[in-house]
Order: C-alpha cells, then sequence, then structure tokens
C-alpha cells in the first residue's frame, strides 16, 4: 500500500471486477460524492484565491498550469472564461505539459519535463496569478511552473490532493482538495479530479463575482456569438430591468450584445456612451452603476 493518499487502495476495492455491474457504478459514484464533499475545507483558501485571481485580472493575466487529467480540469476552466464572463482571451495562459499536442495523445512522459516547465513559465510576470494543479502535489512539471512563477514575481495557487504537498511550498495559497483513495487506485482523474473540477469552477466564479460580471446570479458579463446566447442574454436583460424579451433584444443589439449596457438603457440612460461611462466609474459593477442612476434619477427596477 502507497503511504501516498491519492495512490492508497479503497477499503471497499477488493473484488471490484467481479462484482455485478450495478453495484460497480453505485460504489464508482459513492466515491465521486465522497470527493466532492471534500471541497468544503477548502472554502476559505479557494475565498483568498479567488481574490488573487480577481487582482491579477485588473491588471495581469491568470495563467493555469497542470499535465495529465489535472491540466485538463484546469484547461477546461481556462477555456470557458472569456465566453462565460467575457474575459479577454489574452488575459488567460494555459501551460500545458507536452502542449497541445498532448491533448491527442496524454502521454506520461511530458509531466517530467522540469526545463519545457522552466521555458512556458519564462512569460510570466509580476502582475500575473498561476494556478498550478497536481494530484500528487509532486508532479515535476507543476512544480517547475510554481517554482519559476514565484521567482518571476507571479502570485501563485497551488491545488493538490495530498497533504503536505511539495507544490504548496512554492505557494501563495495552498488548497488541499483532501479525496478519500481513489476506487481504481491512483485513478485520479476520477476522485481527485471531480475536487479539482469543483474547486476551479468555485474559484473563476467567485472571481468574476468579484469583478461585477455576476449580477442576481446572473452572467452578464457573457458574450453571446451563438443563437442560445444571444436568447440567454436577452432574456438577462428582461428580468434585471423588468421589461419584455422582445425590448430586451432590441436593447441588447443597440448596445453591441452588452448585457449590463441594455439594462442601463432600458433603466433610461440617454445613450451607449452614458452606461458605458457609468460602467467605468462603478468598477464595471452593473449593480453600483444601477444604484448610481436610481439616486441620481429616481430609477426603481421594475422587476
Amino acid at each position: 500500500m502507497s503511504g501516498t493518499a491519492t495512490e492508497a487502495t479503497h477499503g471497499e476495492a477488493g473484488g471490484l471486477d467481479a462484482r455485478p455491474p450495478q453495484e460497480i457504478l453505485r460504489l464508482l459514484a459513492a466515491g465521486q460524492q465522497a470527493a466532492a464533499a471534500a471541497v468544503d475545507a477548502a472554502i476559505p483558501a479557494i475565498e483568498t484565491g479567488s481574490d488573487l485571481m480577481a487582482r491579477a485580472l485588473r491588471g495581469g493575466r491568470i495563467a493555469y498550469a497542470g499535465a495529465g487529467s489535472s491540466g485538463l480540469m484546469a484547461m477546461a476552466d481556462a477555456l470557458e472564461l472569456p465566453g462565460t464572463y467575457g474575459i479577454p482571451k489574452d488575459r488567460i495562459l494555459v501551460l500545458l505539459a507536452g502542449g497541445l499536442a498532448s491533448l491527442s495523445d496524454l502521454a506520461g512522459s511530458p509531466e517530467d519535463d522540469v526545463e519545457q516547465a522552466r521555458k512556458d513559465a519564462a512569460v510570466l510576470e509580476p502582475t500575473d496569478c498561476v494556478i498550478c494543479v497536481s494530484a500528487s502535489g509532486s508532479t515535476p512539471y507543476a512544480l517547475a511552473v510554481a517554482e519559476a512563477a514565484k521567482g518571476r514575481g507571479a502570485r501563485v495557487i497551488a491545488i493538490a490532493n495530498n497533504p503536505g504537498a511539495a507544490l504548496f511550498t512554492h505557494a501563495d495559497v495552498s488548497i488541499l482538495l483532501q479525496t478519500p483513495p481513489e476506487v481504481i487506485a491512483g485513478s485520479t482523474r476520477m476522485g481527485a479530479g471531480t475536487a479539482q473540477k469543483i474547486a476551479f469552477n468555485m474559484l473563476s466564479t467567485l472571481a468574476a463575482v468579484r469583478l461585477g460580471h455576476v449580477h442576481d446570479g446572473h452572467m452578464v458579463n457573457l458574450h453571446p456569438d451563438n443563437i442560445k446566447l444571444r436568447a440567454r442574454a436577452a432574456r438577462m436583460v428582461a428580468d434585471i430591468a423588468g421589461v419584455a424579451v422582445d425590448e430586451a433584444g432590441r436593447l441588447l443589439d443597440s448596445a453591441g450584445g452588452s448585457v449590463k449596457v441594455a439594462v442601463l438603457l432600458a433603466a433610461g440612460m440617454p445613450d451607449i456612451e452614458s452606461a458605458r461611462q457609468a460602467l467605468h466609474r462603478n468598477g464595471e459593477v452593473l449593480r453600483a452603476a444601477l444604484a448610481e442612476f436610481e439616486t441620481k434619477t429616481g430609477f426603481h427596477k421594475r422587476a
């Protein structure tokens, strides 16, 4: 038995391959649920990490770094941010062991390439924040990126599933996701990966809230570049401003697809430029811009 938690044997895995399929699936589901519950203990660290992310996005960039399945979890979060929260693509970096080639061939050797990790991290600057993830907390690629980032003055958030992980040595914020042993020993794409996915969702979502990209549970800074998202954006405007969906769609078109600007136009702002200036004065926070307008004009949201 390994002394490393992510390599340990699950207590109920004996004879797994001889059990009925539904019993196997129930055990797998229970493993995922237990892994998800492990995130709760990391909430304070996730809060601190999201603050570092938000601060970096106000003047620098965020980078996601990892290898193997942990790297894929990181990349998935990174790729969602421009469409979901309107984060400019040039403010997001993905440092993945093996580069894009690893997406079609998830080989193991690139995670040991320390020299490549240092080269990848050479783009980092003091205004950046890098999120390094490794289930074991000892993956050489992730360790080397974290160390290099720290040396370049960037802030480092480390995510690992083992207590006392070496990755935490280089971190400003350490996020321990202490998941139980995998049903399939060492297969950290399962429970550990599930916990990582949840933690990434929480980090980036709270950062988006801090940046003013969420209002009443709506992603008000989304980039509506398809039919589904344009319809969603119109419903947001309608819900927040209390106008009909058709009117919301017209305002959205006038606002160039910006939900925030469309809501302010619905509130009675005279033109797009006035709405943009109000958002700028209020740190791009729609609620604050609406409150400022209400104070000046007596406007109240109708829904």
